[in-house]
């Protein structure tokens, strides 16, 4: 039986993983990716986790299979080598350098963005290698206001977008995603949309939860609610179960493999 889904797109944290359950990856989801990958199909794991971070996750699950791809930091493409994930050129390098650009234009103004968030809300701005202001507001409430804000501020900025997670947010390159980089391992995998399943349970899977680039959509139930309507709105599969339990329904959904 020809398979109809060849590339895979799970989220980490909250989709593909989570920390309170035992195990954190269900086991019948592991049977599901592993069953898929020896009939052909690629795995990616599309996470905003740096490559240690989200290796360091891996192993403790204690997966029985693993990815053929990570997407780390929402942009960067690493592919698996037999026990080591190597980085994908020339994405990586043409991705590092636009967000270098960028973010040159923008550093005169990080300081005055940074004293418009202190001098409103209790939030903790910093930078790091991947952005040069990235805030964790101490509210849904608070990023509302903050994520306005900067949205205002990058609108007038070309290429710059703002990319959030909960309570989290940072600058970053509008060209470079997460639905960005699944397009470009669907090139390297000659994999259509139609072909392809993206699941994701919060604001930053946004990008590939599309099916722009993804004809199959899965969102477990402890989804947000803008994700639901989003994966609802395109015949998506909105499942009843949390976290793996529900991308698990959702590939069989997909699989048809569930009736109705």
């Amino acid at each position: 039986m020809t398979m109809p889904i060849k590339l895979i797109s799970t989220d980490f944290d909250g989709t593909l993983y989570a920390e309170s359950e035992h195990p954190p990856v269900p086991p019948e989801l592991q049977q599901l990716l592993g069953d898929l990958q020896r009939a052909g199909a690629v795995w990616v794991i599309n996470t905003g986790r740096d490559l240690s971070s989200v290796l360091e996750g891996v192993a403790r699950a204690r997966l029985s299979v693993w990815p053929d791809y990570l997407v780390t930091v929402e942009r960067e493409i690493h592919r698996r080598e037999g026990n080591s994930y190597v980085p994908v050129h020339p994405w990586n390098v043409l991705c590092a350098d636009s967000h270098r650009e960028l973010f040159a234009r923008i550093e005169p103004d990080v300081p005055r963005l940074v004293e418009w968030v202190n001098g409103r809300f209790s939030a903790s701005i910093y930078r790091d290698p991947w952005s040069p202001f990235c805030v964790v507001a101490e509210s849904n409430a608070d990023m509302d206001a903050i994520q306005n804000r900067l949205s205002a501020y990058s609108g007038g900025v070309p290429g710059l977008s703002v990319m959030r997670n909960d309570v989290y947010a940072r600058f970053c390159h509008a060209s470079y995603n997460k639905g960005t980089a699944l397009a470009e391992i669907a090139r390297l995998a000659q994999a259509t949309p139609e072909q392809t399943l993206a699941a994701g349970d919060h604001m930053n899977d946004l990008p590939m939860l599309s099916t722009h680039v993804a004809g199959r959509l899965v969102a477990p139930d402890n989804a947000v609610a803008a994700v639901k309507e989003t994966v609802r709105r395109q015949n998506g599969y909105v499942s009843h179960q949390p976290w793996g339990h529900g991308v698990a329904r959702g590939l069989e959904h997909h699989l048809g493999l569930t009736p109705g």
